[in-house]
């Protein structure tokens, strides 16, 4: 949880997969609490929201997406 940030209790439904996954994850040392577990992973989510609308401004801002021989050519420059 970000530090200073309040909290609010909602209810949600999950597939049942997801929760034991989170479980584990607890029962593992690897997060607090299945809370704290899904709050990390909305934190992450939204960093991924906020990437791709920065992308989305960049591009806009270039000329739009990539065509396909700009997308080839950049993964031959990354060795994909």
């Amino acid at each position: 949880m970000i530090i200073g940030m309040t909290s609010t209790k909602i209810a949600v439904s999950l597939p049942g997969e997801l929760v034991e996954r989170a479980k584990r994850a607890v029962a593992e040392g690897q997060s607090a609490s299945v809370s704290a577990y899904v709050a990390r992973a909305l934190e992450e989510q939204t960093k991924l929201d906020d990437l791709a609308s920065l992308i989305d401004e960049m591009l806009a801002e270039t000329g739009g997406p990539l065509t396909a021989r700009e997308r080839k050519d950049a993964d031959r420059a990354l060795g994909r």
